[in-house]
C-alpha cells in the first residue's frame, strides 16, 4: 500500500489549515479544491486496495461517503486543536487551562472517533463480509498511523 504522497498532502493541509484560516475569504476555494483532491486520492487508494466485487463496489461507496463525512468532522476539530496549540505554543502562552482544555479535546476527539467506528460498523457489515469490513478499517488505521507520525514529528511537545 503506497500512501506516502497522500500522507504528506494530509500533513501539509493540516500544517497549513491554521496560516490559511487568517488569509481572506478569497484563499477560501484553494483550500476546499485541497481537500477535494485529498479525498479523491484517499478514495482512489481505497479503491485500489478493498479488492471489491461489482455488487460491493455498488453497497461499499454510499456507506464509506457517509463515514467520511463524518470523519471529516473529527479531523475538523483536529485541525481546530493543533492551531490552538500551536498559536499559544508560539506566543509562549500555554498555560495549564490551555494545556487541559487541548487535553480534554483530544481525549474527546479520540472517544468519538472510536464511537464513530462502531457507529459504522453495522453499516459497513451490511454491505460487505467482515473480512472485508476488517481490510476497510485496517486500510483507514494505516493511514491514521502515518498521520500520525507526521504530526508528532512536526508538533513540538509541551513545555515544562
Amino acid at each position: 500500500m503506497r500512501y506516502r504522497p497522500l500522507m504528506l498532502a494530509c500533513v501539509a493541509l493540516l500544517a497549513a489549515a491554521p496560516a490559511m484560516a487568517q488569509q481572506p475569504a478569497a484563499a477560501t476555494p484553494s483550500m476546499d479544491s485541497l481537500r477535494a483532491a485529498l479525498r479523491a486520492d484517499k478514495r482512489q487508494l481505497v479503491a485500489a486496495n478493498m479488492i471489491l466485487t461489482t455488487q460491493e463496489n455498488a453497497t461499499f461507496w454510499p456507506v464509506y461517503d457517509a463515514y467520511q463525512a463524518d470523519l471529516t468532522k473529527l479531523n475538523t476539530r483536529t485541525v481546530v486543536a493543533i492551531k490552538t496549540y500551536a498559536d499559544a505554543y508560539n506566543a509562549k502562552a500555554v498555560t495549564d487551562a490551555v494545556a487541559s482544555q487541548l487535553t480534554n479535546e483530544y481525549i474527546s476527539i479520540e472517544s468519538d472517533r472510536v464511537a464513530l467506528m462502531k457507529a459504522y460498523l453495522p453499516k459497513f457489515n451490511a454491505v460487505l463480509p467482515p473480512t472485508k469490513v476488517a481490510r476497510y478499517y485496517q486500510i483507514e488505521s494505516k493511514l491514521r498511523a502515518a498521520v500520525n507520525y507526521e504530526l508528532a514529528d512536526a508538533i513540538p511537545l509541551m513545555g515544562q
